[in-house]
């Protein structure tokens, strides 16, 4: 194994989700890397690396990354021997006995491992293996041979290992991410915080008791709900049936913690919302509509509304919307109302490209984020458009577009549902619609790029915080290669050469 020659250390960083921190830090460091033996010292998260060039990268995005408060996280990277942990490998030998001996304690039936007292089994003490799952590198190849050998593993029992942090065990999630069944009763954990370190494990069932951190909570109920927090899906804590999720007898609903805008810096959320919008009312109002499935999930809704028009509906200028407008109040057919209701996103955007042409007043847009999570974006636009064809050319009307999206891919934003609402705008709303001097559509080739030039492009200048058309200029000019890209990027930005009118706000 190559010699690692740096230590990466995160300042506070014991209080972030690792594998949000880890998705982080790649995202803005300009080489992949692999981090080695990722651990918490005191308050910091610390890992290694491997070589000079990732250690330079790594310095490179000190206080670059944001956290929920918006507070910068430092990194700080430094010269370091091999770690202990690496440096007291088990011999080739040894890992082969604990293969043998797990193989032995594994059902195959039922998928189930028991590793319970495991420093005192007989045939790991007669080979004079010291298995104490405390230290990095037992734990370390205990799980590296689960992830070998044993691949569909549901259930696993480290009972009675004397565990007094799970530092080690933080890997599971990426080294066994089937468990169902974990045990780490009667073991010494006495901060329930360290259960955080295994937090997206899919557990049904989880086994506490006799560790000390039980006894920390002077309720049952908030024992329990604190353990929900971390592993939702739970079922049965200490033996015990948890109460059954509330469900509507279609799907389970599970509550929504919500998180503050800045959860992921409230510029690049801004930034990220903005330019989708861009994109969405460029291809909207100037290219084929049909352009715009990419921005939708598969099994996403849509439903469109009109204020309820009492005369005859054939004389209105709304006609065209209003024949596709949902409210349940005045539906009566149930038939008809599932029908307004367009499902999958081929239904959407079919019935989107039947709607009048439009030109929408970008200067008139008013955007709110009215709720999010970690998984999830709400967000909705106010503002007006005109439409460009047909009998009622010219004619301005109002909107509110509400938008409930995930994570899609590179950093972009996938529709999972929306509502569209649409008025006839006022007399006065109408005199002052596009009186404000149209913003530059800096993005006006997108067209002409492929859909993955698109989020490329888009992830660039949300990571780099340059505008469109100067990510568009550097990815172009290095063909596309988008580590490179930003090797470059981050080169001339460090000697100054970027403007700063390349930037959406100066750097």
């Amino acid at each position: 194994m190559e010699q690692l020659q740096s230590d990466a250390s995160v300042l506070y960083g014991r209080k972030y989700d690792k594998t949000w921190l880890l998705d982080s830090i790649q995202a803005h460091c300009s080489v992949p890397f692999t981090p080695v033996d990722f651990h918490y010292v005191k308050n910091r998260a610390q890992f290694f690396i491997q070589d000079a060039y990732t250690a330079s990268a790594l310095r490179d995005i000190n206080c670059k990354i944001s956290d929920e408060e918006n507070r910068k996280i430092p990194i700080f990277v430094n010269l370091s021997s091999v770690p202990h942990s690496v440096q007291n490998q088990l011999t080739p030998e040894k890992v082969e006995q604990l293969k043998l001996t797990m193989h032995k304690r594994y059902d195959i039936f039922q998928k189930a491992l028991d590793l319970q007292s495991l420093r005192f089994d007989p045939d790991l003490v007669g080979h004079d293996i010291d298995m104490i799952l405390n230290r990095r590198n037992c734990m370390a190849a205990t799980l590296k041979i689960i992830e070998e050998e044993f691949p569909e593993l549901l259930s696993l029992n480290l009972r009675n290992n004397k565990l007094y942090q799970l530092d080690g065990l933080s890997d599971i999630i990426q080294k066994a991410p089937k468990i169902k069944i974990l045990d780490i009763s009667k073991n010494e954990l006495k901060s329930a915080w360290e259960l955080g370190k295994m937090k997206g494990l899919k557990l049904e069932e989880l086994w506490l008791e006799e560790n000390p951190l039980c006894s920390s909570f002077t309720e049952k109920s908030t024992y329990t709900s604190f353990i929900l927090e971390l592993f939702p899906k739970l079922l049965r804590l200490d033996g015990q049936e948890l109460p059954s999720p509330i469900t509507t007898g279609i799907e389970t609903l599970e509550i929504i913690k919500p998180c503050k805008e800045s959860y992921k810096g409230s510029e690049t959320l801004k930034s990220l919302v903005l330019q989708f919008l861009q994109q969405y009312y460029l291809i909207y109002d100037n290219g084929d509509r049909q352009g715009l499935l990419d921005a939708y999930h598969d099994e996403a809704c849509f439903s469109l509304t009109t204020p309820f028009i009492s005369q005859d509906t054939a004389l209105s200028s709304l006609n065209e919307y209003f024949k596709g407008s949902r409210n349940m109040k005045e539906l009566k057919d149930p038939n008809l109302r599932a029908q307004l209701l367009k499902h999958t996103k081929r239904d959407i955007v079919n019935f989107l490209s039947v709607l009048p042409k439009t030109q929408h007043d970008l200067g008139s847009f008013m955007v709110d984020v009215c709720a999010q999570t970690e998984t999830m974006l709400c967000f909705s636009v106010n503002g007006f458009f005109q439409e460009v064809e047909g009998k009622f050319q010219g004619s301005v009307r109002a909107f509110t577009q509400t938008f409930i999206t995930t994570p899609g891919s590179n950093s972009s934003l996938c529709i999972v549902n929306e509502e569209l609402f649409v008025r006839d705008a006022s007399p006065k709303e109408t005199q002052n619609a596009f009186s404000t001097p149209m913003p530059t559509l800096s993005f006006s080739c997108m067209p002409t790029l492929s859909q993955e030039q698109q989020e490329m492009v888009q992830a660039f200048s949300i990571q780099s915080g340059m505008k469109l058309e100067w990510s568009l200029k550097c990815l172009q000019d290095n063909e596309w290669n988008y580590t490179a890209a930003g090797q470059v990027f981050t080169m001339f930005k460090a000697e100054g050469k970027i403007p700063e009118e390349a930037f959406t706000q100066s750097p």
